[in-house]
């Protein structure tokens, strides 16, 4: 019965929660690297992801025979240009779009207010379903001001300490340039034979998991925030600008992002002109039809192979478990993850296969 596999599995699980367990137990020891780990966690994945979208710069130039450091200083000359660039072509549309914001705040809220009592005063001809709707948010509204009140203090209390924990992106980013290539020989140069050969394996397979996605993911939500900015544009849509910006960023998170980065389009469409929104809702669905059935499956291919069911699971789940910093991590920990158990599985068969040939 041992050597069944379900067995082994049982085994393998009971063992994982005994190990969770006892270390929520002592978690009071580990609190110091603990705190070590959330200081460095963010700029370490910031690192991570400029990394990942500069690396290919640095494969191209190297093999044009630049040496490395002189590619580390083309990718900082090229970054800073970049950033800067960008800033000189879009910081004049995006300021004056801030501040036409900011002045229009009073009129926003004010439309928004009066659509709120509207709806609240004639909530007795709505159907009984929708009147039952409307009761329950009204309800909920003081809790969620409470809450977004908290949400803003405690923001604005972690932005000076966010700051000066930026401050370590660059350092990550320019080790990972530099020494990149000497990680992985430092892990599996601890082992010998076929074990050193199957971590030498995994880590080349996670890597190149973490790049797919990585990269993947910014092109993809660089196409679509583009793909909606032009949509805004033919509508003639408020602040289409500062919109498709905030699109780019929020479909950076799986199934949910493109979805919040929709609720202040609608909002100020709604304002603007009502029929906006219509046409919001029909460049948001026809722009994520075209990047679920053609962008990503040419960008992605085949690399994640991760089901939209999984992916709405595993973020739904991060999020309540680690909040906004578990969905952005949800799918490239799950990929990382799937990529560990499929070659343990593998490796598994291959020594089970060695096994039966010598009996």
């Amino acid at each position: 019965m041992t050597k069944k596999l379900w067995f082994q599995v049982a085994i393998g699980l009971l063992l994982s929660l005994l190990i969770v367990k006892y270390f929520m137990e002592i978690r009071a020891i580990f609190k110091p690297f603990i705190i070590i780990l959330k200081t460095v966690f963010i700029p370490l994945l910031l690192g991570g992801v400029l990394y990942y979208v500069t690396e290919p710069i640095q494969r191209f130039v190297e093999k044009r025979g630049v040496p490395r450091w002189g590619s580390l200083i083309i990718i900082v000359v090229l970054l800073v240009a970049g950033v800067s660039g960008f800033l000189l072509l879009i910081g004049t549309p995006i300021s004056k779009q801030v501040n036409n914001l900011v002045d229009n705040a009073p009129y926003i809220g004010e439309k928004i207010q009066e659509t709120t009592d509207y709806v609240l005063d004639n909530k007795d001809h709505w159907p009984p379903q929708v009147g039952q709707f409307i009761d329950s948010i009204s309800n909920s509204l003081q809790d969620i001001a409470v809450k977004g009140s908290r949400m803003i203090v405690t923001f604005v209390s972690g932005a000076v300490s966010a700051t000066f924990t930026l401050i370590l992106v660059p350092f990550f980013f320019i080790f990972m340039l530099k020494d990149h290539e000497k990680f992985a020989p430092r892990i599996y140069g601890l082992f010998t034979g076929e074990r050193r050969a199957w971590i030498k394996k995994t880590l080349g397979d996670i890597d190149s998991a973490l790049r797919s996605y990585v990269q993947g993911q910014v092109l993809i939500s660089f196409l679509l925030a583009l793909m909606m900015f032009i949509g805004y544009l033919i509508i003639k849509l408020d602040y289409a600008l500062l919109l498709s910006i905030l699109a780019f960023f929020m479909n950076m998170i799986p199934f949910i992002g493109p979805w919040v980065s929709l609720i202040p389009a609608l909002v100020i469409a709604l304002i603007q002109k009502p029929i906006l929104v219509v046409w919001v809702g029909v460049i948001t669905l026809a722009a994520q039809q075209i990047e679920s059935n053609l962008i990503t499956p040419n960008v992605m291919g085949k690399s994640l192979d991760i089901h939209p069911l999984t992916v709405i699971t595993i973020v739904l789940a991060a999020g309540n478990i680690a909040g906004f910093i578990g969905i952005l991590i949800a799918i490239p920990t799950y990929a990382v993850i799937k990529v560990i158990v499929k070659n343990i599985y593998e490796e598994r068969n291959k020594i089970k296969d060695a096994a039966t040939k010598t009996l």
